[in-house]
């Protein structure tokens, strides 16, 4: 068993990770304090309870395991740069970001520019002898595996275990006779098919199927889009766990068998029923140190993505009822709050990190970028408290920011919050033409403020793109006449329809609204983000940046 208290290190209110903790952390050398405290969004009531979302962020396809008396959970990341997000909890309520399992997508040369839609899809988190495994599905090139003996630490390159198309949602299984078995779906648009479960042999390490795989269910008749299995084995059982009936309005789906192929009998365990909370679909069963059951799952909320549950367990005749079940039938519905999980003590609350100071020499783990990140787009010196986006030219003449790479974002963090940065813009050689730097609201539609200079002197404007997937082009909404080139920049969104309000300051005290209203709209399989960019038009004599003195999420 890992001794994770030699790496994480615990005192009421604040948590401080050394420096084998992530990369970002070995890289600057430095100890950091990491716990904090979003003002926009805890789960954690202070009285015993929790309120769901447990994360009100894009965390799609959750996947915990616990390891002595902590959590870790990961999720899909699809074409951002780093992947495969790494979670810490003591209690499944409060969690911080830790590290991430994946530097690059890969192939590299794929994902240099954005790949949107495509990459990690539904990883799946386990612990067996002594290391950490995830395996996930890229829907084009077939099913992968990570591993490490360190969670915090830097983790090992990943192995390609099944070559193919269209075969995702990956889950393995190490049995008591030494066999070793994965089980997948199956993504329709790239194999043709979808709605069945497949359970392959692998070799006991984990890193090859071995043989051909044989369909155990087929979810036409009654369950379709049945997708997402995890596998667990409990008393004699082999246990799949399963959403079915798409992601906005399905149901969770169980199968349980004596024998790993089949037949399987099956049984709807958790719906949305009376709730508000549509399609509760794919996660993990996890079980605390005192022998609760607990199911971890998302709900899709458009804009906001796909935000993280949690859901109480009460085993009834070999089948687990997820959430609370009024009626009795054995189907759950979704709690809004409950009695927290029992792990034998209080844990301080806590959040993944939203705001950044740029203080360090590495950037916060909630950034991620929309393609594998390049070293010459930015710069982070220590002591220098800014952070430096250098004005990286685009691939195309007025190429819309949906193409672009070098978008730094981060999961919007709850229904109602408010973003501001300060930038300032440094015009190089006087060739200001092209150049510009600002604040964006990512996602199908998209808009942001942006300031660049004229002929006339420095500005800000605002940009709205519809319908960015389909080819739509920017168009600029308003611009406003600026004194200099420094500007605070804000978007405040709203719930319950996310809508975006721009707005901008010389000062930082007077803010000035701008341009339109905004509606955010979410990307596929992703939900909207927030962040900065620095760009050029290409064939423009390179040099310009702008410098980011800090970027703040704050309550309205």
């Amino acid at each position: 068993m890992i001794n994770f208290f030699s790496i994480l290190k615990y005192s009421v209110g604040f948590c401080v990770l050394m420096e084998s903790c992530s990369p970002q952390s070995q890289k600057s050398g430095t100890v950091e304090k990491r716990t904090f405290i979003s003002q926009v969004w805890t789960a954690d009531n202070g009285d015993g309870t929790y309120k769901n979302p447990i994360l009100h962020a894009d965390y799609s396809d959750p996947d915990v395991v616990r390891v002595g008396d902590d959590f870790f959970m990961t999720a899909s990341s699809f074409n951002c740069s780093p992947g495969l997000p790494i979670l810490h909890s003591k209690d499944l309520v409060n969690w911080q970001i830790i590290n991430y399992a994946l530097k690059r997508n890969f192939p590299d040369e794929i994902f240099s520019i954005p790949q949107h839609g495509k990459g990690v899809w539904a990883p799946c988190i386990k612990f067996h002898k002594g290391e950490f495994y995830i395996y996930w599905g890229d829907p084009d090139f077939g099913i992968y595996m990570v591993k490490t003996r360190d969670p915090f630490a830097q983790w090992e390159e990943p192995v390609l275990v099944m070559p193919g198309e269209g075969i995702i949602d990956p889950s393995p299984l190490w049995d008591e006779d030494g066999k070793t078995y994965l089980i997948t779906a199956w993504a329709a648009s790239r194999s043709g098919i979808n709605s069945l479960l497949t359970v392959w042999p692998m070799n006991q390490e984990g890193t090859k199927v071995t043989g051909e795989g044989k369909h155990v269910f087929d979810g036409h008749d009654a369950h379709k889009t049945v997708e997402g299995p995890k596998f667990y084995k409990k008393d004699g059982y082999y246990y799949i766990f399963a959403p079915a009936g798409g992601v906005t309005q399905g149901w969770q789906l169980v199968l349980r068998s004596k024998n790993i192929y089949g037949p399987y009998e099956e049984k709807v365990v958790l719906a949305h029923g009376n709730t508000n909370i549509n399609g509760p679909h794919q996660g993990a069963w996890v079980e605390t140190q005192t022998e609760e059951s607990w199911f971890v799952h998302f709900q899709d909320k458009g804009a906001y993505g796909r935000i993280i549950h949690l859901q109480p367990i009460n085993w009834k005749e070999g089948w687990p009822v997820m959430g609370i079940d009024e009626d009795g039938d054995g189907c759950g519905e979704p709690v809004s709050s409950y009695k927290k999980p029992n792990v034998g003590k209080i844990w301080p609350v806590s959040s993944p990190h939203e705001s950044d100071e740029f203080n360090s020499d590495t950037l916060g783990l909630q950034w991620q970028w929309a393609a594998n990140e390049r070293i010459n787009w930015y710069v982070l010196l220590r002591g220098k408290g800014y952070l430096r986006l250098f004005a990286y030219p685009k691939s195309k003449e007025n190429e819309p920011l949906w193409n672009v790479p070098n978008l730094l974002m981060q999961k919007f963090p709850a229904p109602d919050f408010t973003a501001t940065t300060k930038v300032k813009l440094t015009i190089e050689w006087d060739v200001w033409q092209g150049k510009q730097a600002g604040l964006i609201v990512n996602g199908n539609d998209y808009s942001y403020l942006a300031i660049s200079k004229d002929e006339a002197g420095y500005k800000v404007d605002q940009i709205i793109c519809k319908n960015a997937d389909q080819g739509g082009l920017e168009q600029k909404v308003a611009t406003a006449r600026l004194l200099g080139s420094e500007v605070f920049l804000r978007v405040q969104v709203s719930s319950p329809d996310a809508l975006c309000r721009f707005s901008y300051s010389e000062n930082g005290t007077d803010f000035t609204t701008i341009g339109d209203v905004h509606q955010a709209k979410n990307e596929l399989w992703i939900g909207s983000k927030v962040g900065l960019f620095c760009t050029a038009e290409p064939g423009i004599r390179k040099g310009s940046y702008a410098d980011f003195d800090w970027f703040r999420i704050e309550n309205k």
